[in-house]
């Protein structure tokens, strides 16, 4: 298989990666997030004073979901190596990956109509506001069983060269627990598990980030590995 158009939709993860720092960092609703315990009033003074910001973040938003794509079809690619699995876990992994950025860019976009007009009435800026953090928080599941497919593909896979090292599977289960608790999100309007709290907000981005490093650089390798033995066989 040749792994050149693997090698050239790798690099698309480092500028969303980029992208995503930039958002959080620079742009008003991530940092910090906004409370759940607002008023309606509070929230629709917020987006009007900062609409231009608010607008900002969807559109890169926007570009992070399109650039993280082809980072996941290179993971199910290099899934479907694993002879010794199923291509089930191939299908689910790319469903998973599906819904999980349409969840992603309908907070974006919850955020996009509420700061479009400001002048709307107030309940319904609020309301736009608490569906968008709902859909960025609240919807692991997706994540939660795209990680055990990854997982389990790697455990299952007996070849005497296995497409993946064992630590990759350990790792996949890893930062699947550790997001379970964000799907809690919509019991809490304060303490760690409310959107903006210590756990579901911080602790999932930060997950989430270093997940995204990771499978980059174990994705790297493992596709330049192919290549290199493309070569030999050659």
């Amino acid at each position: 298989m040749n792994t050149r158009g693997q090698r050239i939709l790798l690099w698309t993860a480092p500028p969303a990666m980029a992208l995503f720092v930039l958002a959080y960092f620079v742009f008003p609703v991530f940092w910090p997030p906004l409370s759940p315990t607002l008023t309606p009033e509070e929230v629709a003074a917020f987006f009007k004073d900062n609409t231009t910001g608010i607008l900002g973040v969807v559109i890169l938003c926007n570009l992070i979901a399109g650039s993280l794509v082809p980072l996941f079809a290179v993971t199910a690619v290099q899934i479907s190596r694993v002879t010794t699995s199923s291509s089930v876990f191939t299908y689910a992994y790319i469903l998973c990956v599906g819904i999980g950025m349409t969840a992603f860019i309908l907070a974006d976009y919850c955020w996009g109509v509420a700061a479009f007009r400001p002048d709307r009435d107030p309940q319904l800026i609020s309301l736009l506001n608490d569906m968008a953090w709902f859909f960025f928080i609240a919807p692991v599941g997706t994540v939660i069983v795209q990680c055990l497919c990854f997982a389990l593909s790697v455990y299952l896979d007996e070849t005497p060269e296995p497409i993946f090292p064992r630590w990759v599977a350990h790792f996949n289960l890893v930062v699947a627990a550790l997001l379970i608790p964000s799907a809690f999100t919509v019991l809490f309007k304060t303490g760690p598990l409310a959107w903006d709290g210590a756990v579901s907000f911080t602790l999932r981005l930060i997950v989430f980030a270093i997940y995204v490093v990771v499978t980059f650089l174990v994705l790297l390798r493992t596709v330049n590995r192919q290549g290199t033995a493309r070569v030999v066989l050659a």
